[in-house]
C-alpha cells in the first residue's frame, strides 16, 4: 500500500513525500489502520521496521484532525538520550510543512534551554523517564495535558530499570480512557503485556514478526577462536575486508574501552561507546560516527540502542551477546533501508556457550568459516614476546576451525 493512498492531511503528506517514503511497510500498514481511528495499540515489532513513522503519523494527524483552539498534545517515552534525539529529527522532517512545537528532554544536560522550550509551549514531548518525570515534580511539565502517549522501545525501558519512573509518569496522566495510547517493543514480554492492560483501552495486538527473525540481506558467518587471540583474528578481518564503516559489540564496558583503545594503536580510527559516558559525550560520539569521521565503534549493547545508520556495512560481534534476542538487536544495525550488510560473530570459550540458544532463536545455524593462518594480523598493541606467541597459537586456532566447519557440513 503507498502513503498517497491513505486519506492525510495534505502538508502531512508531503512531509512523507519529501522524507522519501512511498510503500508502507507492514508494522506502518497494520499499526495505522488502529492508530488513525484512534484506538490503542500494543505493537511488537523488530528494530529498522519502520515503527517510529507509523507513531509520528498517527501523532500529526490526529493532531490536524482536531480542529479545537486547544491542541491535543502528546508524550514519547524512550529509553535513551540518543534515541529521544533521533525521533525528534525524523519528527521535524515530517513536520516540516506542519508547524507543531516539538521538544526532546532528557538528563546530563542543563535544565535552561529545556525550560524554555516547555514555557513557550510545545505540541510533542519526547524524553527519557528521569528527567520527564523531574521536570514534571518541578511543575514544569504538566502531564495532565497530555491526551496522547507513545512508550517506545518498551523491553528496553524496563530492562533498564525504568519500571518505577514510568508507572509514577502515568499516573500523573490523565485516566487511561481520556488518552490514546500506543507501545511499541521488540518483543512484548510479560512486564509489557501487564502495562498494556493496566495502562491502555482494550489495546489491539499487533505483532509483527517475520519468519525469519535476521533478514535475507544480512550475511552471517561464525569464527571460533581462542580468546587470546581473538583480537588477532579481528584485526585480520577488518584488514581483509576494510569495511567503510563497522560497529563493534561487547558485552562489557571495560572491554569496549579497552578495544577501542587497542584498534587505535594499530592504526584504526576508533572510538567506544559505554553507558558510562557522559550524555553530552556519547551524542558527539554518535553523531561524529554517523558522519563517518572515524570509521570503527566498539559499544555495549545499551549504550547502542537507538543509533540507527542505514549505510552501516558491518556489525562485528567481538563477544557473543548472553541474550539470544539482543543477537538479532544488533545484526539488525546493518542492513537498513534495503541495503546489504554483514554480521560477522566471534565465538570464543567465553561466550560460546551462548551460540546454541541463539541458533535456536534464529531458527538456522549461522555458517562457520575457517580462519586461516593468513587471516590472523599482528596486533601491534602486543609486546614481542606476545607476539612470537600468537604465531604459534593461530597455527593451532586453524586447525580447531577447520573441525568446527567439518562438523558444520
Amino acid at each position: 500500500m503507498k502513503f498517497d493512498e491513505l486519506k492525510l492531511e495534505p502538508r502531512l503528506l508531503r512531509g512523507i513525500a519529501n522524507r522519501g517514503y512511498k510503500e508502507l511497510t507492514a508494522v506502518q500498514e497494520q499499526t495505522l489502520a488502529k492508530t488513525l481511528q484512534g484506538m490503542d495499540v500494543a505493537v511488537q515489532s523488530q528494530t529498522g521496521t519502520g515503527k517510529t513513522a507509523a507513531f509520528l503519523i498517527t501523532l500529526f494527524e490526529r493532531m490536524s484532525y482536531n480542529r479545537t483552539s486547544k491542541r491535543k498534545k502528546a508524550l514519547i517515552i524512550v529509553p535513551t538520550r540518543e534515541l529521544a534525539v533521533q525521533i525528534e529529527k525524523e519528527a521535524r522532517l515530517l513536520n516540516r510543512h506542519l508547524g507543531y512545537a516539538i521538544g526532546s528532554f532528557y538528563g546530563g544536560v542543563g535544565y535552561e534551554r529545556q525550560l524554555n522550550l516547555l514555557k513557550k509551549g510545545l505540541d510533542i514531548v519526547i524524553g527519557t523517564p528521569g528527567r520527564l518525570l523531574d521536570l514534571s515534580k518541578r511543575g514544569h511539565l504538566k502531564l495532565k495535558d497530555i491526551r496522547t502517549l507513545v512508550i517506545d522501545e518498551a523491553d528496553r525501558l524496563f530492562d533498564m530499570g525504568f519500571l518505577p519512573d514510568i508507572k509514577r509518569i502515568l499516573y500523573r496522566m490523565p485516566p487511561r480512557n481520556a488518552r490514546q495510547n500506543m507501545l511499541f517493543s521488540a518483543t512484548l514480554n510479560r512486564i509489557s503485556r501487564r502495562i498494556a492492560s493496566e495502562h491502555m483501552n482494550r489495546p489491539e495486538l499487533i505483532e509483527v514478526t517475520p519468519e525469519r527473525l535476521t533478514v535475507d540481506t544480512i550475511l552471517q558467518e561464525l569464527y571460533h577462536v581462542k580468546s587470546h587471540i581473538k583480537m588477532n583474528l579481528m584485526l585480520g578481518i577488518l584488514k581483509a575486508q576494510a569495511p567503510q564503516n563497522a560497529l563493534i559489540f561487547t558485552n562489557m564496558r571495560h572491554v569496549a574501552f579497552r578495544l577501542a583503545k587497542k584498534l587505535q594503536q594499530n592504526g584504526l580510527h576508533s572510538r567506544h561507546l559505554t553507558g558510562d559516558l557522559p550524555q553530552s559525550r556519547r551524542l558527539k560520539i554518535m553523531d561524529d560516527f554517523k558522519a563517518g569521521k572515524f570509521a570503527l565503534l566498539v559499544a555495549t549493547d545499551v549504550a547502542a540502542r537507538g543509533l540507527h545508520i542505514d549505510d552501516l556495512e558491518m556489525v562485528i560481534n567481538y563477544d557473543l551477546p548472553q541474550d539470544c534476542e539482543n543477537y538479532v538487536h544488533r545484526i539488525g544495525r546493518t542492513a537498513r533501508a534495503g541495503n546489504s550488510g554483514k554480521a560477522i560473530s566471534l565465538a570464543s570459550e567465553g561466550t560460546a556457550d551462548h551460540l546454541e540458544a541463539i541458533e535456536s532463536f534464529i531458527g538456522m545455524k549461522i555458517p562457520v568459516q575457517t580462519a586461516n593462518d593468513d587471516l590472523f594480523a599482528t596486533d601491534m598493541s602486543l609486546e614481542l614476546s606476545s607476539r612470537k606467541r600468537f604465531r604459534n597459537d593461530r597455527q593451532k586456532n586453524s586447525r580447531i576451525n577447520s573441525r568446527f566447519k567439518n562438523n558444520y557440513n
